[in-house]
């Protein structure tokens, strides 16, 4: 009994020990994907910006945006450069 028990909590905490090492693989994945690109509603969270005022700057050309199919895509480095910009613009 001693030893079905203890097998439970290796096979347990081996489980836990691999969600979690699956997790961080999948989160480093979706960082390197958002170091390059973003979706509307991503640009929208990362500058705390409604996704309609987002969408409405792309449409008119004032945030630097790509239109690929019928989605809005965004390079988060031209995003964080416009924001500097922005910045000094209203000095």
């Amino acid at each position: 009994m001693e030893l079905q028990m203890r097998n439970f909590y290796l096979d347990f905490y081996s489980n836990i020990y691999h969600y979690l090492f699956l997790m961080s693989v999948k989160q480093k994945q979706k960082d390197l994907i958002m170091d390059r690109w973003l979706t509307l509603e991503q640009v929208s969270e990362y500058l705390q910006i409604s996704v309609s005022s987002i969408y409405n700057m792309a449409r008119k050309g004032k945030i630097p945006a790509y239109k690929v199919g019928r989605q809005w895509r965004f390079r988060k480095e031209e995003i964080d450069k416009w924001v500097r910009m922005q910045n000094r613009a209203n000095r």
